[in-house]
């Protein structure tokens, strides 16, 4: 038996693979120096590789057309649905304008009858204090440009309508613009030949008077006020004994032991009824006076003419007095007492028309597209009521002394 070479290494086959691992690779047989061997159950592992990803796919000309094509698609729908919520607002203004004036025409509304009525009467309102034109301003109520509503009258020709119906609710203002109305509607009647009724609906008073004695027929509403022919003049101020000027340039200020003494002075009996200051030297107030007597004088012609009264009844007896429905009859300032649809009816039928198939028309505001385009927001001929919070500038307002035929206290208007 022979015995083993202890130099000699095992052979590969020999050295049996440990459970669960693959063998592991040996050194060839007889190698020099020897080769150490690793540790028992170490496996060998690959080492690490780096894998690169491979290279994203480009888009085709297909893929970047839709996606630039999709963005600008909703970038035009959205202007486009823009544009078309501001044509419908503007759309929907002007068949709101359309419907609201029916068949009465461009720029006016039907006040009473139906809008598909035959016939057709031009109603002008004179509401508020009466001023001459845009320039004057306007008072806390509003008011009415005398200049603008006769160039609306004069505007008219016969075949625009059956006649006009004059509509007041006014305590007079200025002479020029009252006087303006006055002279347009007597032109009218002249140019047409069409009857011109007047309805009081609350006051006419003082240059209301002015303004429709002209009329071929007047009448009241139950309760309104008619009358008050006279004319005033001032502010007139003055500052007894003065002790300080206690204001500044914005915010004047006067310290006195006499006070302050207001004046006005009236033509016709009684127009400053209830004004405490009357003081003034005479040779101011006769200076004056005389002026304010070419004015009355011009009132009272109109009234008597209109109206078929002597001047002289108006002075003595009628005075710058106000007066009721009823009263105003006796005294022939009015001819009868009616309400808004009996009156309407009475003036459709007295101006030969029938009142089944009349409506009455009148000037409407511009629509949300003209005053887009510029139009002013008001009826035209008539001054905006001021919003809160601002101060009245009319020229009546003024401390400046102005004549006026106008029933009460011009400062009421003023706030």
């Amino acid at each position: 038996m022979s015995t083993p070479d202890p130099s000699a290494r095992p052979s590969a086959s020999t050295v049996p693979p440990a459970a669960g691992t693959s063998a592991v690779p040996q050194p060839p047989q007889g190698a020099w120096p020897p080769v150490a061997q690793p540790p028992y159950g170490w496996v060998p592992t690959a080492p690490p590789q780096h894998v690169t990803p491979p290279p994203a796919r480009a888009k085709g000309s297909f893929a970047r057309g839709f996606g630039a094509g999709a963005g600008a698609g909703i970038g035009l729908g959205a202007v486009l649905a823009i544009g078309m919520i501001v044509s419908s607002l503007v759309l929907g203004g002007l068949f709101a304008g359309a419907a609201s004036a029916g068949a009465a025409g461009p720029g006016l509304q039907t006040i009473w009858g139906s809008a598909s009525a035959k016939n057709q009467i031009r109603a002008v309102f004179v509401t508020g204090t009466i001023l001459a034109g845009s320039s004057d301003g306007s008072t806390l109520t509003g008011g009415t440009y005398g200049y603008e509503l006769a160039r609306q009258i004069d505007a008219l020709d016969a075949d625009d309508a059956a006649g006009l119906l004059l509509v007041l609710n006014t305590p007079g203002g200025s002479i020029n613009g009252s006087k303006a109305m006055a002279d347009a509607i007597a032109r009218y009647q002249q140019r047409t030949q069409k009857k011109v009724i007047a309805h009081v609906q609350g006051m006419s008073a003082s240059g209301g008077m002015y303004t429709m004695a002209g009329a071929d027929e007047i009448i009241a509403d139950y309760g309104s006020l008619i009358g008050s022919i006279g004319v005033i003049y001032g502010p007139f101020e003055r500052y007894k004994d003065v002790k300080a000027i206690t204001g500044t340039a914005f915010t004047p200020g006067i310290e006195t032991e006499g006070g302050i003494e207001q004046t006005y002075l009236t033509m016709g009996r009684d127009k400053d009824f209830g004004n405490p200051f009357r003081d003034m030297r005479k040779e101011e107030r006769d200076t004056l006076m005389a002026g304010m007597k070419n004015v009355y004088d011009d009132f009272v012609d109109a009234v008597a003419k209109g109206r078929d009264l002597e001047p002289s009844f108006i002075t003595e007896k009628l005075g710058a007095h106000i007066f009721d429905p009823k009263t105003a009859i006796a005294n022939g300032l009015i001819d009868s007492q009616m309400g808004i649809d009996e009156a309407y009816r009475h003036a459709a039928t007295a101006m030969g028309v029938d009142p089944d198939d009349t409506r009455v028309v009148t000037p409407a505001a511009p629509s949300m597209l003209e005053q887009l385009l510029g139009a002013e927001a008001r009826v035209p001929g008539h001054a905006p009521a001021l919003k809160t919070g601002e101060k009245p500038a009319a020229s009546i307002c003024g401390s400046t002394p102005r004549v006026l035929v106008y029933h009460g206290e011009p400062a009421t208007a003023c706030g």
